[in-house]
């Protein structure tokens, strides 16, 4: 098999420079404070990146046809499995756990005197169990 286009170092510069705009696309998009373009920059502009690195650098561009099939099935089956689990992980509350940021001061003081960090026993305002927000 000869050299052909495809297999060029300049072929190869040129798809990362392309690379390289989409990027500093996607760092200045969310500077304007605009939340659509920010969406569209991260979550558009990554996608796209996403598939010109596997078109063109996992040479998925001279593959069969069916390559890109299974690689659609694969995406659908991550995102329904994303669709399946975020109405339970995305809630605030359950029947016996609620999510918090902070504790009460009376909770607190009564574990700082007893040596016990208040987010390794998972106690919230109301002295229900809850899942400690680290962000």
């Amino acid at each position: 098999m000869g050299h052909d286009v495809a297999h060029t170092s300049g072929y190869y510069v040129k798809i990362w420079a392309i690379l390289m705009v989409l990027f500093f696309i996607s760092v200045a998009g969310p500077t304007l404070g605009i939340l659509i373009v920010t969406l569209i920059t991260a979550f558009g502009v990554a996608a796209i990146k996403a598939t010109m690195v596997m078109a063109y650098f996992m040479h998925l561009n001279v593959e069969k046809k069916y390559i890109w099939g299974l690689l659609a099935s694969a995406l659908i089956f991550i995102l329904g499995l994303f669709i399946g689990v975020a109405p339970d992980v995305m809630k605030s509350h359950g029947v016996q756990w609620t999510k918090c940021n902070s504790f009460d001061e009376r909770n607190l003081a009564r574990f700082q005197h007893e040596g016990i960090h208040a987010l390794d026993i998972g106690l919230n305002r109301t002295g229900r169990i809850c899942t400690p927000q680290r962000f």
